[in-house]
């Protein structure tokens, strides 16, 4: 198989706020045509680590992608370091000043001449066209290996990319078809996941698997690669089935969906309805399940009663309740789902209340306490949850628990 390198070059890229997305990008479309991205470097405006960056690249890689770096002010030094990094002169070219003159005037201003600089490329480079910039790219074939140099900004990197280089790259890379699945996985840990997937798809070793945690959710990631398409699929949908039927109701999605998108589709099929009552969430909930695009077809409203006064105003939640219980209790989460459905009239209804923290905890209930109740044609229940993590992540953690505990019950 074929490798890449991607290296993403700006010294803003080393700071806190800024994140590289075009590595993330470039990567899914290389792997699709089965070109494996072996390391992505991110390199400041640093002449001599650029310049090595570059050099040790192509010692390493058949294929070398650089980022950024092509502006017209003094800290753009991709142009220059990759010359040096190659052993060839930087060339000036007078028609690409012309097109760059002429790109001006179509914006309704003249060309600062601080822009000339755009017009330097290094000797022997194949012109790659920015209709959506003024830094060209950049591409030239070196030993058997490819050199492509992009402009920073993904709104003139990805047109480039797809219109100028990816063809060439899966010419290179020969016929090939990649097949990829995500099954989502809520409710069971990293390694408890692994454990039970580990020896299905060890017997799969053609097939690329990696496992892998975000704020809520394990994923299991799946490509199978093959000359022949339908020998990819086969291997992809396989190993999926397989891993789907061994770890049984936990998995939600098995295509990458979202919990609440898949919480919609049920209720979508089934003509039912739902309605969210939320506390420590603070509408969370009702924000992830109306960013589903239809969800005016299954979603009826929404209430935070983040204090006591609102639960009983709204939701008719009892005083007495309330003081012997508290709010975060089983109790008030099933008082708060009851209620929401009554007034609703829904056929579902899911309520949050907890404490998410920094403060509020006690030994009983520590920070990340939370009950989810839930309401239904079947009654009311409710679970207690203990969620790591700092508040934010506590939130987004009791909103997917409360849309799985949804999901389980609407299955």
């Amino acid at each position: 198989m074929l490798t890449a390198e991607i290296i993403a070059i700006g010294s803003e890229l080393l700071t806190p706020t800024k994140t590289d997305t075009n590595s993330l990008w470039l990567t899914e479309k290389l792997d699709d045509i089965g070109i494996e991205v072996k390391l992505k470097t991110i390199v400041g405006d640093d002449r001599l680590r650029l310049e090595e960056a570059i050099s040790d690249a192509l010692k390493r890689s058949n294929v070398v992608i650089t980022t950024g770096g092509l502006g017209p002010t003094a800290d753009d030094i991709t142009r220059q370091c990759t010359a040096a990094a190659i052993g060839r002169d930087l060339v000036y070219r007078d028609d690409l000043e012309v097109h760059l003159r002429e790109r001006f005037r179509s914006w309704g201003r003249e060309m600062p001449e601080i822009n000339k600089r755009q017009a330097f490329i290094f000797e022997g480079a194949e012109i790659l066209p920015n209709p959506n910039g003024s830094a060209v790219g950049m591409l030239a074939e070196i030993d058997g290996k490819f050199l492509i140099v992009l402009p920073g900004p993904p709104r003139e990197n990805q047109p480039m990319f797809l219109d100028h280089v990816l063809g060439r790259l899966k010419a290179m890379a020969g016929e090939g078809f990649v097949k990829r699945r995500v099954l989502s996985v809520s409710g069971l840990g990293e390694s408890a996941v692994d454990e039970i997937a580990a020896p299905i798809y060890g017997a799969f070793p053609d097939v690329q698997t990696s496992i892998l945690f975000n704020k809520s959710e394990v994923q299991i990631h799946i490509a199978a690669r093959s000359e022949i398409e339908i020998v990819a699929s086969t291997s992809c949908d396989k190993l999926a089935d397989e891993l789907i039927r061994a770890i049984g109701k936990a998995v939600f999605a098995t295509h990458g969906e979202t919990m609440e998108a898949i919480v919609g589709e049920h209720l979508r099929r089934r003509g039912e309805t739902i309605a969210v009552a939320e506390s420590c969430t603070g509408g969370l909930i009702a924000r992830r399940i109306t960013e589903v695009p239809g969800s005016s077809a299954y979603f009826l409203e929404g209430a935070v009663t983040y204090s006591n006064a609102a639960k009983i105003r709204t939701l008719g939640v009892s005083p007495t309740l309330l003081e012997t219980h508290g709010a975060v209790s089983s109790q008030c989460a099933e008082a708060m789902a009851k209620g929401m459905r009554d007034y609703a009239s829904s056929d579902h209804a899911v309520s949050v209340t907890g404490i998410a923290g920094p403060d509020g905890g006690t030994e009983d209930k520590p920070v990340g306490t939370v009950f989810i109740g839930y309401s239904g044609v079947k009654g009311t229940k409710s679970i207690r949850l203990h969620l790591p993590g700092d508040r934010y992540l506590i939130r987004w953690r009791t909103s997917q628990a409360a849309l799985d505990y949804v999901r389980r019950q609407v299955m």
